[in-house]
């Protein structure tokens, strides 16, 4: 490497702008304190010695010119003497200046280098680099950040693995059927009646609500969804979703009720996109509500907003799920999400829409075994 480049980047480093700052800041005290002493100290001295011999009787004659000799000697000697310690003090303060500047300069510079190390390893995929926070403030602060910066992408890219396992599992199994059956169907293995062809429906079914989720995925959290935002009355949400599922209770021997007073204000919403986040916690309710269980549909005033609930009695949620339930892809039981359908996307799409009409969504359950409860709001018209 060059001089001029290594100057170059010398002069560039924070290490070296820090302890250029500080000494600047030194010599201009130091410079400051010698103006300041020099133009003064010698005028003060002949001051005080003038006012001295005033008060002694050397005051005439040969003891006055011999006072005076001695006053420019002493001033003399007294300027010298102040030059002098002027310039000690001036070398001793400078390299106190470096050593206590370079020390500052590293207890600065040092916290930020492994910041910059530690977002090199995560840009080169370590997405388990943290710092230290240390004890300075602004750079605690800043390495907190960058350690919950860390920790989002670290979740991020798991969420990434896990949906690439997801998809491919979701999608091996219904493809590895079909090919199954129409294979057998070409070698006349499988007798082409209608339970096959039903079987095979069922799985071109399962490919094509996958391939659906997975659009609509993509499509709310890019913000492409089209909202026509205007007032509906909460039995114009409730009511329809009610009729459109209690088939598939009715199916599955699980009980739904409904609660719904009169008095409830319109909301400022969807009405198709509020039936779809509500349809999505019905069907994730009954999907986990095994017979002869109880899903209630509910809706009340909360300050602002509509809330609705889905309440079920169905397997719940241990405490450590609550706060993932939302995230895509995100099960609770692997294996039992599967067998009962679940592709871990609806619940995710009804966070989204809920907040892009301006309310919220959470879950609550006081445990495994004891039910669950799902609840968004919808803002008052």
């Amino acid at each position: 490497m060059s001089r001029p480049k290594l100057w170059t980047r010398v002069s560039r480093s924070l290490h070296a702008k820090l302890l250029a700052a500080h000494l600047v800041v030194v010599a201009v005290g130091i410079g400051t304190v010698y103006v300041a002493a020099t133009s003064t100290a010698p005028r003060l001295f002949d001051y005080h010695v003038a006012t001295m011999m005033r008060g002694t009787s050397m005051g005439s004659g040969m003891m006055g010119r011999m006072g005076e000799v001695f006053d420019l000697t002493i001033a003399e000697a007294f300027r010298n003497a102040l030059d002098q310690a002027l310039l000690i003090a001036t070398v001793v303060a400078l390299v106190a200046a470096l050593g206590v500047s370079a020390f500052a300069a590293q207890r600065v510079v040092g916290p930020v280098r492994r910041l910059a190390l530690a977002a090199r390893r995560i840009a080169a995929g370590h997405y388990a680099e943290r710092v230290p926070a240390g004890d300075i403030d602004e750079l605690a602060t800043l390495a907190e950040s960058f350690n919950a910066m860390a920790a989002v992408l670290e979740s991020s890219e798991r969420r990434r693995l896990e949906l690439l396992g997801d998809v491919a599992h979701e999608l091996r199994t219904p493809i590895s059927t079909l090919e199954g059956y129409l294979e057998g169907l070409l070698d006349g293995v499988v007798e082409p009646h209608a339970q096959t062809w039903a079987l095979l429906r069922e799985e071109a079914g399962r490919l094509r609500r996958l391939v659906e989720d997975l659009h609509e995925l993509s499509r709310v959290e890019a913000q492409q969804v089209p909202l026509n935002i205007g007032i509906v009355s909460p039995a114009a949400i409730a009511e329809p979703t009610v009729a459109r599922l209690a088939a598939d209770f009715a199916a599955k021997g699980v009980a739904l009720r409904v609660t719904l007073p009169k008095d409830l204000p319109p909301v400022r919403a969807d009405r198709d996109r509020a039936i779809q986040v509500l349809t999505n916690l019905l069907s994730n309710a009954l999907r986990y509500t095994l017979a002869p269980g109880e899903v209630e549909v509910s809706a009340t005033r909360d300050g602002p907003a509509v809330r609705f609930a889905v309440r079920d009695t169905g397997v719940g949620i241990a405490p450590e799920h609550l706060p993932h339930v939302f995230e895509r892809f995100y099960r609770i039981d692997k294996s039992r999400s599967r067998t009962l359908g679940g592709t871990g996307i609806g619940l995710t799409i009804a966070r989204a829409l809920s907040e892009a009409m301006g309310g919220r969504i959470w879950a609550a359950s006081d445990g495994p075994g004891r039910g669950a409860t799902f609840a968004f709001t919808l803002p008052v018209a």
